[in-house]
């Protein structure tokens, strides 16, 4: 089955960190660029970051650059994104997509990040 599945959210402080994983499978993971997503709740999809399929990051958001870093292993099929400096405003569901931009063609059902003290 085609399928990318996220893992390693939570509850956390502010300030704090968190790495979160994303195991892709049924596909060719390292002939993809791979990207995440963070969807907060009332607010518009936001894209905040990708990596190439050799994994050079390509992207962050000005939100949360500085900050986030993104990686992957293509022997293992797993995306991560390592947090740093985690904000209220962090709080959201953080979804991993297949592709780049408006070419995610694949996303996962994402894991849900709550910063609060």
């Amino acid at each position: 089955e085609v399928q990318l599945v996220e893992s390693g959210g939570g509850v956390v402080q502010p300030g704090g960190s968190l790495t979160l994983s994303c195991v892709a499978s049924g596909f060719a993971f390292s002939a993809y660029d791979m990207s995440w997503e963070r969807e907060a709740l009332g607010k518009r999809p936001e894209f905040i970051s990708a990596i190439s399929r050799d994994g050079k990051p390509m992207y962050y958001s000005p939100s949360v650059r500085g900050r986030f870093s993104v990686s992957r292993d293509n022997a293992n099929n797993t995306l991560y994104l390592q947090m740093n400096d985690l904000k209220s405003e962090d709080t959201a569901r953080y979804l991993c997509g297949r592709g780049y931009g408006v070419g995610i063609n694949l996303r996962g059902r994402g894991t849900q990040v709550t910063v609060s003290s």
